[in-house]
């Protein structure tokens, strides 16, 4: 288990406050991953209000319990990013489309303004970012079901 250099608590208002070795007390600090898609518990850094880093954290696992579930926490409230587990249909193959699909957070519909608004972030997995700025997920876009990778494959 690894100790930080600072102590991490929320105050009456629910804002976290970063402590940092040498008493200074920062109100308002900001958990911000530096890989969130593909090494979500590497390196995350607490930001202050005018985003500057406070503190790098190599590691969420090595935190001790309660200030891992605190930064955690704050990440959760802030990162809002559905997986998209199947494509139920498209109403055009051209664009803007309206998809549907099915996520980890129940049936959505979202608008694809253009094919320039699906990123391919490392082989398999793909960021499609609707017209009200939602990035949705695709972690493995061969784990899709079939009927899903015909309707991407055409927009790819």
């Amino acid at each position: 288990m690894q100790t930080p250099e600072f102590h991490l608590s929320r105050n009456s208002l629910g804002k976290l406050v970063l402590t940092t070795a040498d008493g200074a007390q920062h109100e308002g600090v900001v958990p911000v991953r530096a890989f969130p898609i593909s090494a979500a518990d590497d390196g995350v850094g607490m930001m202050s209000t005018d985003g500057k880093e406070l503190a790098w954290i190599p590691r969420l696992d090595k935190l001790p319990a309660q200030t891992r579930e605190l930064i955690e926490a704050e990440l959760a409230s802030r990162e809002f990013m559905p997986e998209i587990q199947k494509i139920l249909g498209v109403s055009t193959y051209a664009t803007p489309s309206v998809w549907t699909v099915q996520t980890d957070r129940g049936q959505t519909d979202l608008v694809l303004r253009g094919e320039e608004n699906i990123r391919r972030l490392t082989g398999t997995t793909l960021l499609i970012s609707d017209s009200h700025g939602i990035h949705y997920l695709i972690r493995d876009q061969f784990a899709l079901d079939k009927h899903s990778r015909k309707i991407l494959d055409r927009f790819l």
